[in-house]
C-alpha cells in the first residue's frame, strides 16, 4: 500500500504517496485519508489530500498525502482551496458566505466613500 514516504525537512510536512487497491471510482479524497491516517497511524486532520489518480486499465489508485505536525505551516503554504475542500459542505458554504458578506460590506463602503467625496 504504501510507495513512498518523504520527510520533506524544508517544508515542514511528510508527503507521503500510496496505493490503494481496486479503488478507481469508488473512494474520495476524505476517504482516502481516513483510510491512510488509520493504516500510518497519524492525526486525520493534520493529513491533507492532494491528488487521487488512476491509469487506464489499471483498477488501482495512487494517493498523494502531506501530513503537517503544525497547520500553521500547511496555512502558509498550501492554498485555501485545500482546506476548504476538506471541510464538510455545511462548514464549507458558512465560511464561503461569510467571506461573500464581508466583501461585499466592503465594496458598499468603498462606494459611499467615493459619494461623499464627490459631493464635497
Amino acid at each position: 500500500m504504501l510507495v513512498e514516504d518523504n520527510n520533506n525537512v524544508l517544508l515542514k510536512r511528510r508527503e507521503i504517496k500510496s496505493t490503494i487497491k481496486n479503488a478507481i471510482g469508488s473512494i474520495r479524497k476524505d476517504e482516502a485519508a481516513n483510510l491512510i491516517a488509520e493504516k500510518l497511524h497519524l492525526s486525520k486532520e493534520k493529513l491533507i489530500p492532494i491528488s487521487l489518480s488512476s491509469e487506464y486499465g489499471n483498477p488501482d489508485v495512487l494517493a498523494l498525502m502531506y501530513y503537517y505536525d503544525d497547520m500553521e505551516h500547511a496555512k502558509k503554504q498550501l492554498p485555501k482551496y485545500r482546506f476548504l475542500r476538506i471541510m464538510n459542505k455545511d462548514e464549507r458554504k458558512k465560511i464561503i458566505d461569510e467571506e461573500k458578506a464581508a466583501k461585499l460590506k466592503a465594496k458598499q463602503a468603498a462606494a459611499a466613500e467615493a459619494k461623499s467625496k464627490k459631493k464635497k
